[in-house]
């Protein structure tokens, strides 16, 4: 039964489920590179964003600072990632490092092999309407 009103049919409770599938599929991929998936999205997205304060970063991944500090150390300490202060101790720079840019550069066709195996699977434009359902519901959940 399809009751928005039971607990069963939570919408949080069926994306964090979908979601911890999902990233079993990207961990797996990603393996020979030993990245985790939400690792090898952090260094997509500061591949994007370079020179990005932490502060901004935490924003666009809608993460708490201290939780994305957590999730920042192990790429530091790899030395895929710098994290550099300010005169202001507490604004710090984030940068993706040349070794974190050609371990990034052998993870992509991991990753795309991955994503394009779910889109094959969900079917194009089933995939496309996912995308475009889940902007609009975290537009409406704003």
């Amino acid at each position: 039964m399809n009751d928005a009103k039971s607990p069963v049919m939570c919408t949080l409770n069926n994306l964090r489920r979908v979601t911890r599938i999902i990233a079993k599929t990207y961990d797996y991929a990603l393996q020979a590179v030993e990245l985790k998936s939400t690792q090898f999205s952090l260094l997509s997205t500061l591949k994007h964003y370079q020179d990005i304060p932490l502060s901004k970063l935490a924003e666009y991944l809608v993460m708490d600072r201290t939780t994305l500090t957590r999730n920042l150390k192990p790429l530091i300490a790899r030395g895929l990632i710098e994290s550099k202060t300010e005169l202001d101790k507490r604004y710090r720079i984030i940068n993706l490092t040349k070794q974190g840019l050609q371990l990034l550069n052998e993870a992509e066709p991991l990753w795309q092999t991955a994503q394009m195996s779910l889109v094959e699977k969900q079917g194009a434009d089933n995939w496309s309407d996912l995308l475009d359902g889940l902007t609009s519901l975290a537009q409406v959940a704003k």
